[in-house]
């Protein structure tokens, strides 16, 4: 079966950095576009960036632009986002999907097929 599996998360002071990994296992990685959401307690999870499968495409949430970046290693199976520029509001379980069926980049949870177990982020002021 297709696993996803999220790390690099941690606590991280306001204006530090962190870079998340999502490791793919079960199916073609180079088949699937990519996306990272998160969720802060009490709250829906949300969109934070996608990419396509070949890297040439990527969208991000107004929020996160400018300081967050996605990128993937097709070789290593692998998606990443870096996030730079950290704030409080940051703060959330950080969740990798993939994307196996219909287009490409998508903002839309119910796009995905498959997720991860996430990965907390905890930004401190």
């Amino acid at each position: 079966q297709v696993q996803l599996v999220e790390s690099g998360g941690g606590l991280v002071q306001a204006g530090g950095s962190l870079r998340l990994s999502c490791a793919v296992s079960g199916r073609t990685f180079s088949s699937s576009s990519m996306g990272w959401f998160r969720q802060a307690p009490g709250k829906g999870r949300e969109f934070v960036a996608a990419i396509s499968w070949s890297g040439s495409t990527t969208t991000y949430a107004n929020s996160v632009k400018g300081r967050f970046t996605i990128s993937r290693d097709n070789a290593k199976n692998t998606a990443y986002l870096q996030m730079n520029s950290l704030r409080p509001e940051d703060t959330a379980v950080y969740f990798c999907a993939a994307r196996y069926y219909g287009g490409s980049v998508s903002r839309a949870t119910t796009d995905y097929n498959y997720w991860g177990q996430g990965t907390q982020v905890t930004v401190s002021s």
